[in-house]
Protein backbone atom coordinates (compact mmCIF):
# COMPACT_ATOMS: atom_id res chain seq x y z
CA UNK A 1 0.00 0.00 0.00
CA UNK A 2 1.33 3.43 -1.00
CA UNK A 3 1.15 5.35 2.27
CA UNK A 4 1.85 8.66 0.50
CA UNK A 5 -1.18 8.11 -1.74
CA UNK A 6 -3.39 7.32 1.27
CA UNK A 7 -2.12 10.51 2.91
CA UNK A 8 -3.01 12.51 -0.21
CA UNK A 9 -6.45 10.90 -0.26
CA UNK A 10 -7.00 12.01 3.36
CA UNK A 11 -5.88 15.53 2.40
CA UNK A 12 -8.39 15.66 -0.44
CA UNK A 13 -11.16 14.49 1.89
CA UNK A 14 -10.20 17.06 4.54
CA UNK A 15 -9.63 20.01 2.18
CA UNK A 16 -12.29 19.31 -0.46
CA UNK A 17 -10.31 19.31 -3.70
CA UNK A 18 -7.23 18.01 -5.48
CA UNK A 19 -5.97 21.59 -5.86
CA UNK A 20 -6.24 22.34 -2.13
CA UNK A 21 -4.46 19.10 -1.26
CA UNK A 22 -1.72 19.92 -3.78
CA UNK A 23 -1.21 23.38 -2.27
CA UNK A 24 -1.05 21.90 1.21
CA UNK A 25 1.64 19.39 0.19
CA UNK A 26 3.45 21.72 -2.20
CA UNK A 27 2.99 19.48 -5.26
CA UNK A 28 1.34 19.76 -8.65
CA UNK A 29 -2.43 19.00 -8.74
CA UNK A 30 -1.87 16.50 -11.53
CA UNK A 31 0.35 14.43 -9.25
CA UNK A 32 -2.45 14.28 -6.67
CA UNK A 33 -4.88 13.12 -9.34
CA UNK A 34 -2.45 10.41 -10.51
CA UNK A 35 -1.84 9.21 -6.95
CA UNK A 36 -5.58 8.94 -6.26
CA UNK A 37 -6.17 7.10 -9.54
CA UNK A 38 -3.38 4.62 -8.74
CA UNK A 39 -4.81 4.09 -5.26
CA UNK A 40 -8.25 3.40 -6.76
CA UNK A 41 -6.73 0.78 -9.07
CA UNK A 42 -4.93 -0.85 -6.17
CA UNK A 43 -8.08 -0.87 -4.01
CA UNK A 44 -10.39 -1.97 -6.78
CA UNK A 45 -13.05 0.74 -6.26
CA UNK A 46 -13.57 4.42 -6.92
CA UNK A 47 -12.90 6.84 -4.10
CA UNK A 48 -14.45 9.93 -5.72
CA UNK A 49 -17.13 10.86 -8.20
CA UNK A 50 -15.59 13.48 -10.48
CA UNK A 51 -17.36 16.01 -12.68
CA UNK A 52 -16.08 19.25 -14.18
CA UNK A 53 -17.78 21.17 -11.36
CA UNK A 54 -17.76 18.92 -8.35
CA UNK A 55 -15.71 16.33 -6.51
CA UNK A 56 -17.52 14.14 -4.01
CA UNK A 57 -16.55 10.91 -2.24
CA UNK A 58 -18.25 7.67 -3.14
CA UNK A 59 -19.85 5.65 -0.36
CA UNK A 60 -16.87 3.31 -0.49
CA UNK A 61 -14.52 6.30 -0.40
CA UNK A 62 -16.21 7.73 2.70
CA UNK A 63 -15.99 4.37 4.46
CA UNK A 64 -12.32 4.00 3.52
CA UNK A 65 -11.57 7.49 4.83
CA UNK A 66 -13.27 6.84 8.18
CA UNK A 67 -11.20 3.69 8.64
CA UNK A 68 -7.85 5.09 7.54
CA UNK A 69 -7.70 8.69 8.79
CA UNK A 70 -6.55 7.71 12.29
CA UNK A 71 -3.99 5.34 10.78
CA UNK A 72 -2.59 8.11 8.56
CA UNK A 73 -2.27 10.43 11.56
CA UNK A 74 -0.54 7.73 13.59
CA UNK A 75 1.92 7.06 10.77
CA UNK A 76 2.76 10.75 10.49
CA UNK A 77 3.19 11.03 14.26
CA UNK A 78 5.47 7.98 14.25
CA UNK A 79 7.58 9.54 11.51
CA UNK A 80 7.71 12.87 13.40
CA UNK A 81 8.72 11.13 16.62
CA UNK A 82 11.52 9.23 14.91
CA UNK A 83 12.67 12.35 13.05
CA UNK A 84 12.82 14.30 16.29
CA UNK A 85 15.39 11.84 17.63
CA UNK A 86 17.86 12.36 14.81
CA UNK A 87 17.17 15.81 13.40
CA UNK A 88 16.87 19.42 14.37
CA UNK A 89 13.33 20.87 14.38
CA UNK A 90 12.31 20.84 10.74
CA UNK A 91 9.35 21.14 8.40
CA UNK A 92 6.74 23.89 8.40
CA UNK A 93 5.19 25.33 11.55
CA UNK A 94 1.73 26.82 10.99
CA UNK A 95 0.90 29.39 13.66
CA UNK A 96 -2.23 31.50 13.88
CA UNK A 97 -3.15 34.63 15.82
CA UNK A 98 -5.04 37.87 15.30
CA UNK A 99 -4.01 40.09 12.41
CA UNK A 100 -2.83 43.06 14.47
CA UNK A 101 -0.95 41.01 17.06
CA UNK A 102 0.63 39.01 14.27
CA UNK A 103 1.83 42.15 12.53
CA UNK A 104 2.95 44.03 15.64
CA UNK A 105 4.36 41.30 17.88
CA UNK A 106 4.73 37.94 16.14
CA UNK A 107 6.21 39.02 12.81
CA UNK A 108 9.14 40.89 14.43
CA UNK A 109 10.10 37.64 16.19
CA UNK A 110 10.34 35.66 12.94
CA UNK A 111 13.94 36.64 12.04
CA UNK A 112 15.20 35.35 15.39
CA UNK A 113 13.12 32.19 15.02
CA UNK A 114 14.64 31.62 11.60
CA UNK A 115 18.14 32.03 13.02
CA UNK A 116 17.47 29.71 15.95
CA UNK A 117 15.79 26.99 13.86
CA UNK A 118 17.30 27.06 10.35
CA UNK A 119 15.52 23.88 9.25
CA UNK A 120 12.07 25.27 10.10
CA UNK A 121 9.76 27.20 7.81
CA UNK A 122 6.98 29.38 9.21
CA UNK A 123 3.44 29.82 7.92
CA UNK A 124 1.73 32.73 9.69
CA UNK A 125 -2.06 32.38 9.46
CA UNK A 126 -3.34 35.79 10.60
CA UNK A 127 -7.09 36.15 11.00
CA UNK A 128 -9.53 38.06 13.18
CA UNK A 129 -11.58 34.94 13.85
CA UNK A 130 -10.67 31.65 15.50
CA UNK A 131 -9.19 29.38 12.87
CA UNK A 132 -10.11 25.69 13.07
CA UNK A 133 -6.88 24.20 14.41
CA UNK A 134 -7.48 20.69 13.15
CA UNK A 135 -9.20 21.55 9.88
CA UNK A 136 -6.51 24.10 8.95
CA UNK A 137 -3.66 21.94 10.30
CA UNK A 138 -2.53 24.60 12.73
CA UNK A 139 0.40 23.69 14.98
CA UNK A 140 0.17 26.63 17.40
CA UNK A 141 -2.30 29.41 18.12
CA UNK A 142 -2.00 32.57 20.21
CA UNK A 143 -5.43 33.59 21.43
CA UNK A 144 -6.88 36.23 23.71
CA UNK A 145 -9.78 36.36 26.15
CA UNK A 146 -11.13 33.75 28.53
CA UNK A 147 -9.32 30.42 28.72
CA UNK A 148 -9.93 28.44 25.48
CA UNK A 149 -12.03 25.33 25.85
CA UNK A 150 -12.24 22.12 23.87
CA UNK A 151 -9.90 19.35 22.82
CA UNK A 152 -6.79 21.53 23.03
CA UNK A 153 -3.74 22.05 25.22
CA UNK A 154 -3.68 25.54 26.73
CA UNK A 155 -1.03 27.54 28.54
CA UNK A 156 -1.34 31.14 29.69
CA UNK A 157 1.45 33.34 28.37
CA UNK A 158 0.46 36.53 30.20
CA UNK A 159 -2.50 38.54 31.43
CA UNK A 160 -4.53 40.46 28.88
CA UNK A 161 -4.51 44.16 29.70
CA UNK A 162 -5.88 47.33 28.13
CA UNK A 163 -5.14 51.02 28.53
CA UNK A 164 -7.21 54.04 27.53
CA UNK A 165 -4.94 56.51 25.78
CA UNK A 166 -5.14 59.74 23.79
CA UNK A 167 -2.66 61.98 21.99
CA UNK A 168 -1.15 65.08 23.59
CA UNK A 169 -2.71 67.20 20.82
CA UNK A 170 -6.20 65.88 21.60
CA UNK A 171 -5.74 66.50 25.32
CA UNK A 172 -4.44 70.03 24.70
CA UNK A 173 -7.59 70.83 22.70
CA UNK A 174 -10.22 68.95 24.74
CA UNK A 175 -8.81 68.74 28.25
CA UNK A 176 -7.55 65.80 30.28
CA UNK A 177 -10.23 63.56 31.82
CA UNK A 178 -9.57 63.29 35.55
CA UNK A 179 -11.32 59.95 36.00
CA UNK A 180 -12.98 57.32 33.78
CA UNK A 181 -16.46 58.82 34.25
CA UNK A 182 -15.24 61.96 32.43
CA UNK A 183 -15.02 59.94 29.21
CA UNK A 184 -18.76 60.50 28.83
CA UNK A 185 -17.85 64.05 27.79
CA UNK A 186 -15.26 63.00 25.20
CA UNK A 187 -15.49 61.66 21.64
CA UNK A 188 -13.95 58.22 21.99
CA UNK A 189 -12.62 55.95 19.25
CA UNK A 190 -14.63 52.76 19.57
CA UNK A 191 -14.08 49.28 18.20
CA UNK A 192 -17.01 47.81 16.29
CA UNK A 193 -16.93 44.74 18.53
CA UNK A 194 -19.59 43.76 21.08
CA UNK A 195 -18.58 45.10 24.48
CA UNK A 196 -16.21 47.75 23.13
CA UNK A 197 -18.71 50.03 21.42
CA UNK A 198 -21.08 51.39 24.08
CA UNK A 199 -19.53 50.91 27.53
CA UNK A 200 -16.03 50.52 28.93
CA UNK A 201 -15.30 49.03 32.34
CA UNK A 202 -12.69 50.15 34.84
CA UNK A 203 -11.48 49.12 38.27
CA UNK A 204 -8.68 49.94 40.63
CA UNK A 205 -6.65 46.94 41.80
CA UNK A 206 -8.74 45.20 44.41
CA UNK A 207 -11.69 47.53 43.85
CA UNK A 208 -15.16 47.14 42.38
CA UNK A 209 -15.66 47.63 38.63
CA UNK A 210 -17.40 50.71 37.27
CA UNK A 211 -19.04 50.95 33.86
CA UNK A 212 -18.76 54.10 31.76
CA UNK A 213 -20.94 54.90 28.75
CA UNK A 214 -18.79 56.08 25.84
CA UNK A 215 -19.69 57.73 22.58
CA UNK A 216 -17.98 59.23 19.58
CA UNK A 217 -18.25 59.76 15.86
CA UNK A 218 -15.60 57.19 14.86
CA UNK A 219 -15.86 53.40 15.03
CA UNK A 220 -13.20 51.09 13.65
CA UNK A 221 -13.00 47.36 13.01
CA UNK A 222 -9.28 46.90 13.55
CA UNK A 223 -7.03 47.53 16.53
CA UNK A 224 -4.31 49.04 14.39
CA UNK A 225 -6.74 51.62 13.08
CA UNK A 226 -7.75 52.50 16.65
CA UNK A 227 -4.10 53.12 17.50
CA UNK A 228 -3.65 55.32 14.42
CA UNK A 229 -6.79 57.32 15.22
CA UNK A 230 -5.70 57.88 18.81
CA UNK A 231 -2.21 58.99 17.75
CA UNK A 232 -3.67 61.42 15.22
CA UNK A 233 -5.91 63.16 17.74
CA UNK A 234 -9.31 61.67 16.97
CA UNK A 235 -9.99 60.88 20.62
CA UNK A 236 -9.33 58.48 23.51
CA UNK A 237 -9.20 54.81 22.56
CA UNK A 238 -9.09 51.56 24.51
CA UNK A 239 -5.98 49.74 23.29
CA UNK A 240 -4.18 46.51 24.11
CA UNK A 241 -1.21 47.33 26.31
CA UNK A 242 1.25 45.73 23.87
CA UNK A 243 -0.11 47.99 21.10
CA UNK A 244 -0.11 51.19 23.13
CA UNK A 245 3.08 50.81 25.18
CA UNK A 246 5.60 51.81 22.46
CA UNK A 247 3.63 54.97 21.69
CA UNK A 248 3.20 55.84 25.35
CA UNK A 249 6.95 55.44 25.83
CA UNK A 250 7.65 57.71 22.85
CA UNK A 251 5.19 60.38 24.02
CA UNK A 252 2.83 59.97 21.06
CA UNK A 253 0.11 58.72 23.42
CA UNK A 254 -0.75 59.40 27.06
CA UNK A 255 -2.11 56.68 29.36
CA UNK A 256 -5.12 58.47 30.85
CA UNK A 257 -5.79 56.20 33.82
CA UNK A 258 -2.60 54.32 34.76
CA UNK A 259 -4.04 53.52 38.20
CA UNK A 260 -7.01 51.68 36.68
CA UNK A 261 -7.46 48.36 34.92
CA UNK A 262 -9.66 48.65 31.84
CA UNK A 263 -11.63 46.29 29.62
CA UNK A 264 -14.51 46.26 27.19
CA UNK A 265 -15.78 42.86 28.29
CA UNK A 266 -14.33 40.90 31.20
CA UNK A 267 -11.48 41.40 33.63
CA UNK A 268 -8.91 38.71 34.39
CA UNK A 269 -8.60 37.40 30.84
CA UNK A 270 -5.36 36.28 29.23
CA UNK A 271 -3.10 35.67 26.28
CA UNK A 272 -2.99 31.92 25.63
CA UNK A 273 -0.74 29.54 23.75
CA UNK A 274 -2.88 26.76 22.28
CA UNK A 275 -2.19 23.62 20.29
CA UNK A 276 -4.30 20.60 19.36
CA UNK A 277 -4.28 17.84 21.95
CA UNK A 278 -2.66 14.52 21.19
CA UNK A 279 -0.33 11.94 22.63
CA UNK A 280 2.56 13.20 20.50
CA UNK A 281 3.74 16.81 20.35
CA UNK A 282 6.23 17.44 17.51
CA UNK A 283 9.61 18.86 18.44
CA UNK A 284 8.96 21.92 16.29
CA UNK A 285 5.93 22.73 18.46
CA UNK A 286 7.88 22.19 21.66
CA UNK A 287 10.81 24.44 20.78
CA UNK A 288 8.74 27.29 19.35
CA UNK A 289 6.34 27.09 22.29
CA UNK A 290 9.29 27.39 24.66
CA UNK A 291 10.59 30.40 22.72
CA UNK A 292 7.21 32.15 22.73
CA UNK A 293 6.71 31.52 26.44
CA UNK A 294 10.01 33.24 27.14
CA UNK A 295 9.49 36.14 24.77
CA UNK A 296 5.82 36.94 25.29
CA UNK A 297 5.85 36.52 29.05
CA UNK A 298 8.74 39.01 29.15
CA UNK A 299 6.88 41.41 26.85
Amino acid sequence: MDVAAVRLFADVMDLGSFAAAARHRGVDPSSVSRAISSLEVELGFRLFQRTTRKLSPTEAGSTYYLNTRDLVEQLEQAADAARDLVQRPSGTLRITTSTFFGQMVLAPLVPELMDLFPALSFDLVLADHHVDLVGERIDLAIRFGVRPQGDVVVEQLRERKFVVAASPSYLASHGVPENPADLANHACVRLSVPGYRERWRFRRPGGSPISVAVGGRVEVTHGGTAVACAINGVGPAMLADWAASPHIASGRLVDLFPEHEATGTEFDTGCWLVHPSGSFVPQKVKVVSRYLRKKLAAE
